[in-house]
C-alpha cells in the first residue's frame, strides 16, 4: 500500500483515497475479487488502475464504450501510464503493435470491449500474457432487469474460468439489491468482497418541473443557471432529439443531435465536438453518455420521463462528476406517462419482465409525485437512508403546496367511469368543463351527470390531476395503446369517500432558481480577479489541448484550475502541490500554467 500511495500522489497528484479506495485497492493488489458499487465522479477508475500498476503485469479493463477508448488511453497517457485499446476501429498494424506490447509486458492498462474479448483469439493472446487483474466496467450491463442491458455481459464469467488466479473487480455506479446480486452471480463473483459506497450526489441539484411547454420552461432554465455551460438533453425519441437540437441551434446554443439513428462517423464527431469544446450541448436519446468522463457537465436535463430510477440516476450522473455544482433538470407531462406505459405493454418481453419493468416505472413517478425531499426517495431505493432532508432539491429549496384533491379525484374518476372507460384524458377533460363540441354530442354525454361538474378547475389543473392519478395507480391506460382511460381496483375506496387524496398543486413560475446562486461556471463563486485568471488559465489550457487533438479535461480539470487560482503556485515546486497535478503533468504543462499566473501576479 506504501507505493500504491506513492502511485496516487506522484502519477494522479493526489495525498489521500476517497471513499473506500484504500480498502478495494488493497483488496484487489492482494489477489482478492471485488464488487464495487460508487457514484458517478466517486473515483472508481483509480480502484483498478492503481493495482494495474502496483501488480505485475497488464491490468485489462473490459469496456462496452468502444467509442470513447480512445480518449480514456490518451487521458492515461497524459499520466506518464502505458495505455493501449484493442477494437475495431484500429488498422492491422496497430493492431499487431498492440498485441506485442502486451506479450512483451509493455503495457499497463488494456481497453477492451466484451465482444472482442471474448474470442478464441482475445483470450488465447491473455493466456499467453501476464495479467494484473480483470476490470469489468459498467457491470450493471450484466442485469436483464437493467436499463443497459448487454447479453454479452452474461459471459464474462469466463474469465474466471481460464484465468482463476487472476483478480477481477466488477464497477458499476447503478444497482439496487437485485441487480447486485445479479452481477454477483453472473460473473462468478461469490467469493468476492463488496464495497457499497454512497450513492449521495450532493453537488447535483435536482429538480422536477411541469405544466405546459416544457422545451419553453428548459430555455427559461438554461438563460437563466446555464448560459454558457456544457450540458445533455435527453429525449425519448429520435425525432425529438433533432428537433430540440434544430431548436436549441436557432437560439444561438451550439447543440449537436445524438442518437442511434444517425451515421456512425456522425454520431463520433458530435461526440467528439462534445468532450473537446467548450459550452458544448448533446441532445440525446438513451444511446448516449455511458462512460463519458467529461468532468464539467454542468447540467442534465430531461424532456422525457425516465423509465426507472436506476436510468433517471445514472443520466443525472453524468453531471458534475468534478465535484463542482450541477444540475439535473426534468420536465414531466402527462404524455409520458401515457406513451412509456403504453411502450411496456407493447413490447415484446415476457410478462414476469414487463410486471417488473412496470414496477420500476411507478418507482419513477412517485418521485416525480413526491412532495418531500427528492433525494432522501433517490437513496432509499437504493437501499441508503438519509437522515435529514438534502437541502438541494426542488422540494426542500421551495416545499410544495398540496391541496385537499379528494372530491376532484371522485369527479375526474366518475367522468372516467360514466364515458364507458373508452376515451382519452383531453376528452374526458372536455366533458368535466361542460366543453359541447360535436364529438360529444353525438355520444350523448352532454347530459351525462359528470358534463360540466369541474368548471371550477382549468383545463391545466384537470391534466395535473389526471396525471397524479395515473401516476398513483388509480388509473391505468388500455394495452392496445390508443391512451384511453380506465379505473383500478385501487380507485374503489377513493370513489366510496373512504379515504383522501392530497394533490401536489402545480407550482407557479416553475423552474425558478431555487437557492438563489446561479450554478454556472466554477469562476462564479470566485472574486472577480480571480474570476479572470480561472478564464486565462482554461484559455491556455484549450491551446494545448487543440495542439495535441485531445479534451481539454484530459490536461487539467476545472477544479485543479479553481486550486491554481486560490493557490497562486509560483514555483514548480509549489504547484506540484495543487490538487490533481502529478510528476507527469508537472513536467508536461507546469511552466505554462506558471507563466499565466505569473502575468497576473505581475
Amino acid at each position: 500500500m506504501n507505493q500504491a500511495l506513492e502511485i496516487l500522489r506522484k502519477v494522479f497528484g493526489y495525498d489521500a483515497f476517497r471513499h473506500r479506495q484504500e480498502a478495494i485497492v488493497r483488496t484487489v493488489i492482494e489477489g482478492g475479487d471485488a464488487l464495487v458499487l460508487m457514484p458517478t465522479g466517486g473515483g472508481k477508475s483509480l480502484c483498478y488502475q492503481i493495482p494495474a500498476l502496483v501488480r505485475e503485469g497488464t491490468g485489462v479493463v473490459v469496456s462496452p464504450l468502444i467509442a470513447l477508448m480512445q480518449d480514456q488511453v490518451e487521458a492515461l497517457r497524459q499520466l506518464g501510464i502505458r495505455a493501449a485499446f484493442l477494437n475495431s476501429t484500429l488498422d492491422a498494424q496497430t493492431v499487431r503493435e498492440t498485441e506485442q506490447a502486451l506479450l512483451s509486458g509493455g503495457l499497463d492498462l488494456l481497453y477492451v470491449a466484451p465482444e472482442r474479448l471474448l474470442g478464441e483469439r482475445t483470450l488465447g493472446l491473455l493466456s499467453r500474457s501476464r495479467i494484473a487483474l480483470f476490470a469489468i466496467d459498467e457491470a450493471h450491463c450484466v442485469s436483464q432487469w437493467g436499463h443497459d442491458f448487454r447479453p454479452e455481459y452474461r459471459r464474462l464469467s469466463v474469465l474466471h474460468q481460464r484465468f482463476p488466479g487472476v483478480p477481477r473487480l466488477a464497477l458499476t455506479a447503478t444497482a439496487d439489491r437485485r441487480t447486485r446480486a445479479e452481477i454477483a452471480e453472473q460473473l462468478d463473483l461469490a467469493d468476492a468482497a463488496w464495497f457499497v459506497n454512497s450513492f449521495d450526489r450532493p453537488n447535483i441539484r435536482y429538480i422536477v418541473s411541469d405544466g405546459a411547454s416544457p422545451r419553453d420552461r428548459l430555455w427559461r432554465f438554461l438563460e437563466r443557471e446555464h448560459p454558457r455551460d456544457a450540458g445533455i438533453v435527453y429525449c425519448l425519441s429520435r425525432k425529438r432529439v433533432e428537433e430540440v437540437a434544430e431548436w436549441l441551434s436557432r437560439k444561438g446554443r451550439v447543440a449537436l443531435p445524438y442518437h442511434a439513428g444517425l451515421p456512425d462517423r456522425l454520431r463520433a464527431h458530435h461526440q467528439a465536438r462534445f468532450l473537446r469544446e467548450e459550452g458544448v450541448i448533446v441532445v440525446a436519446t438513451i444511446a448516449f453518455g455511458m462512460g463519458i468522463d467529461k468532468p464539467d457537465v454542468r447540467f442534465v436535463a430531461h424532456l422525457n420521463l425516465p423509465r426507472s430510477i436506476e436510468a433517471y440516476y445514472q443520466e443525472t450522473g453524468r453531471a458534475g462528476r468534478d465535484g463542482l455544482p450541477a444540475d439535473a433538470w426534468m420536465a414531466y407531462g402527462l404524455q409520458d406517462v401515457i406513451t412509456l406505459r403504453q411502450m411496456i405493454q407493447e413490447s415484446e418481453a415476457d410478462e414476469s419482465h414487463k410486471r417488473i419493468t412496470h414496477q420500476k416505472l411507478e418507482a419513477m413517478l412517485g418521485l416525480c409525485e413526491l412532495t418531500s425531499c427528492r433525494r432522501q426517495a433517490l437513496l432509499a431505493y437504493f437501499d441508503e437512508r438519509l437522515e435529514e432532508p438534502c437541502g438541494n432539491c426542488d422540494n426542500c429549496l421551495a416545499p410544495p403546496e398540496t391541496w385537499d384533491g379528494t372530491e376532484a379525484a371522485r369527479k375526474a374518476l366518475s367522468c372516467v367511469w360514466r364515458t364507458g372507460q373508452r376515451f382519452g384524458v383531453t376528452y374526458v377533460v372536455d366533458v368535466l368543463l361542460g366543453k359541447e363540441h360535436e364529438r360529444i354530442v353525438a355520444n350523448r354525454h352532454h347530459r351525462l351527470s359528470t358534463f360540466g361538474i369541474g368548471a371550477d378547475l382549468g383545463a391545466g389543473e384537470w391534466r395535473a390531476i389526471f396525471r397524479q392519478l395515473l401516476a398513483g395507480g388509480w388509473l391505468a391506460t388500455d394495452s392496445e395503446g390508443h391512451g384511453t382511460l380506465r379505473l383500478t381496483e385501487k380507485a374503489r375506496p377513493l370513489l366510496r369517500g373512504e379515504v383522501t387524496l392530497p394533490l401536489r398543486r402545480p407550482a407557479k413560475g416553475q423552474g425558478r432558481s431555487r437557492g438563489g446562486v446561479r450554478r454556472g461556471s466554477p469562476a462564479e463563486s470566485l472574486p472577480e480577479a480571480d474570476r479572470l485568471l480561472f478564464e486565462a488559465l482554461r484559455a491556455r489550457r484549450l491551446e494545448l489541448a487543440r495542439e495535441q487533438g485531445v479534451p481539454p479535461y484530459v490536461i487539467f480539470h476545472d477544479q485543479t484550475l479553481v486550486e491554481m487560482v486560490v493557490h497562486r503556485p509560483a514555483t514548480l515546486l509549489e504547484m506540484e502541490q495543487v490538487p490533481g497535478v502529478g510528476e507527469t503533468k508537472l513536467a508536461r504543462y507546469g511552466r505554462a500554467f506558471l507563466e499565466v499566473i505569473e502575468r497576473f501576479e505581475g
